[in-house]
């Protein structure tokens, strides 16, 4: 039997039913499962409803998807090390610093750190303009804006386009947040990662 209205009971009863019109909710069922909080929550509804716009421009969505598919595995950020190594003199140990860096970002962050979080991936109801890879591990922190933030800072050591290193690192990471694979925190953690990592390795391991 329903409980009077107005009675203590009711108060109860409505107290641990959520509201379903509560802007507090996100995609994880609540700004409190979020591994940062309410604060990260409102951060990242803000930067996806500023983006929106964006997806759906063809220019855009093959810059931003290409860049995507091909950090797949840190391949791309393999692929310029081994390149540079062949044409660099001595670029071979620069190279295996890179590829070995990567395979322990990898592991660190593909595997213990997001084993500590269960956040799902950004909500995807439209059909992709490309088609791109769904990851089935957690949402954070971004594994794509590590190892790219990893690759840039180590690839710009002694480098006469340093620039050039993080604006690449920053469209693969910007991208996952375009592709609606990645919230707009789990890239920024994730990035954050990436260069105290790249920074990390730079001094136990410089290069003579």
């Amino acid at each position: 039997m329903a409980p009077a209205p107005g009675s203590a009971a009711e108060r109860s009863h409505l107290a641990v039913v959520p509201d379903a019109g509560d802007d507090s909710l996100d995609g994880d069922g609540g700004a409190g499962l979020h591994p940062l909080g309410p604060v990260g929550a409102a951060f990242d509804k803000v930067v996806d409803k500023a983006w929106e716009p964006l997806r759906g421009n063809p220019n855009l969505d093959r810059l931003f998807y290409t860049a995507s598919e091909l950090a797949d595995f840190s391949l791309l950020w393999h692929l310029t090390g081994t390149a540079r190594g062949v044409m660099r003199r001595n670029g071979h140990r620069e190279a295996i610093r890179l590829s070995a860096a990567l395979g322990a970002e990898s592991a660190f962050v593909n595997g213990a750190v997001k084993s500590l979080f269960r956040r799902e991936r950004p909500a995807h109801e439209v059909e992709r303009p490309h088609n791109l890879r769904q990851p089935l591990t957690s949402s954070f922190p971004s594994g794509h804006a590590s190892a790219a933030f990893l690759a840039a800072t180590l690839l710009s050591e002694r480098s006469r386009i340093k620039p050039f290193w993080y604006a690449a690192a920053g469209v693969v990471a910007v991208s996952r947040v375009h592709v609606r694979i990645h919230h707009a925190s789990d890239v920024v953690v994730g990035a954050g990662i990436g260069l105290a990592l790249g920074r990390l390795i730079r001094k136990v391991l410089p290069l003579r």
